[in-house]
């Protein structure tokens, strides 16, 4: 069951484990913070903030949450991204589990969505074009000749209004943008909420809204790079992490048609766990001029608005297990085949299937398939909601 969020007025920050502080630290990255020590766990504060730079006129910060155990994230209020996760493995030793830049300043230049949240719509809109009310929208053609996660400025690479705070599941962020009517070519004004918490049961809860003064389209998608060896071994790769997906279809194409097809006797079967690298070449990507490997959209086994498992994947060597619920129709897993060692960041080279991505959705291009379409429509007086779990375990 959905765990609701606290709206409203928060708790008041209390005591030294709730104190909000800031370092007066300019320009300073991800490697020259202290990350806490396993002696140091209860003297570590559940919320921490720097400056970390500038962009478009306006401070970015770096906001650190750590939970009772441990466990931290770093999340900048740029795009909403998450910076680092560091989860155990099955010795206990913490280890960053994401891709991504040491500084800020690489993070405006170049990046591949790392660990961003995605809008106004996340995934492929073919043709870079849809129909509303009787009226064509046209937008950026960024991927080819389709558009891609919200155009060339995109909600990931925009700063956001952030408010920490403390919750009874633990230590969280809002994050908060007004995307004005017309940005990128998308009607209506927007008022879009990430929060993320790093609750004490070792999950990051991720819970996005939106609201609109005019009817218009929103798919919010977050975007981390997950690989759940590289906090032990940081040349690892994800071939032989064992997935799971808790889909019986998918819908092949980027973006899809419309078509649905069983995963049945396909390379795109992951109901049962299987090794990522398994089917890599057998998924192909015949007459796309894509890479070898997976980027498509699995539609979730189960009521399509309501939380339920999502995924599972399990990294034999580091012992860690990463579990998802989400309450979207759609989960678009992608195993870095785009990536080719040309961006680097934390110390290593990202060279394909070095990372995956698993991303909770709405389907890809739903608002040009007419069975589709009312997923992604938002009309004023609606609220849009994305929920989504991740939860972090070990094997013994």
């Amino acid at each position: 069951m959905r765990r609701k969020l606290h709206t409203g007025t928060w708790p008041t920050l209390i005591g030294a484990v709730a104190i909000l502080f800031c370092r007066e630290a300019v320009g300073a990255t991800t490697k020259n913070q202290a990350e806490p020590k396993e002696t140091d766990k209860m003297a570590t504060k559940a919320i921490e903030k720097i400056k970390w730079g500038e962009t478009d006129g306006r401070q970015v910060d770096l906001y650190t949450l750590t939970n009772k155990h441990g466990l931290f994230a770093k999340i900048t209020n740029y795009g909403g991204i998450v910076v680092e996760l560091h989860v155990p493995d099955k010795k206990g030793k913490l280890g960053d589990i994401t891709f991504g830049y040491d500084n800020l300043g690489d993070y405006v230049k170049k990046t591949p969505y790392f660990g961003a949240t995605v809008g106004r719509v996340g995934n492929r809109i073919a043709d870079a074009k849809f129909e509303l009310e009787d009226k064509t929208y046209k937008l950026a053609a960024n991927n080819g000749a389709h558009h891609l996660h919200g155009g060339k400025k995109g909600w990931d690479k925009v700063v956001w209004d952030a408010e920490s705070m403390e919750t009874p599941k633990g230590p969280a962020l809002k994050l908060t943008y007004v995307s004005k009517d017309g940005e990128e070519g998308y009607p209506g004004t927007v008022t879009a909420t990430t929060v993320y918490t790093l609750t004490n049961r070792n999950e990051l809860d991720i819970d996005m809204t939106a609201t609109t003064d005019k009817t218009t389209i929103v798919n919010m998608v977050h975007h981390t790079y997950f690989n759940l060896g590289a906090g032990t071994d940081p040349d690892s790769d994800i071939k032989d992490h064992v997935l799971t997906l808790h889909a019986a279809k998918y819908t092949p194409g980027m973006p899809p048609d419309g078509k649905v097809v069983p995963v049945v006797g396909t390379p795109f079967d992951f109901t049962k766990p299987k090794a990522i690298g398994k089917d890599l070449q057998a998924a192909g990507s015949p007459g796309t001029g894509a890479p070898i490997g997976f980027d498509s959209n699995w539609i979730v086994d189960g009521a399509p608005n309501k939380m339920r498992p999502v995924a599972r994947v399990e990294d034999p060597k580091s012992g860690r297990v990463m579990t998802i619920e989400a309450n979207q129709p759609g989960v678009q897993f992608y195993s870095g085949i785009f990536l080719d060692g040309t961006t680097k960041g934390k110390g290593r080279a990202h060279p394909q299937y070095s990372a995956f991505c698993l991303e909770t959705q709405k389907f890809p291009n739903a608002i040009n398939v007419p069975a589709w379409r009312d997923q992604v429509i938002l009309k004023p007086g609606q609220t849009y909601k994305h929920g989504m779990v991740i939860r972090f375990t070990t094997t013994k």
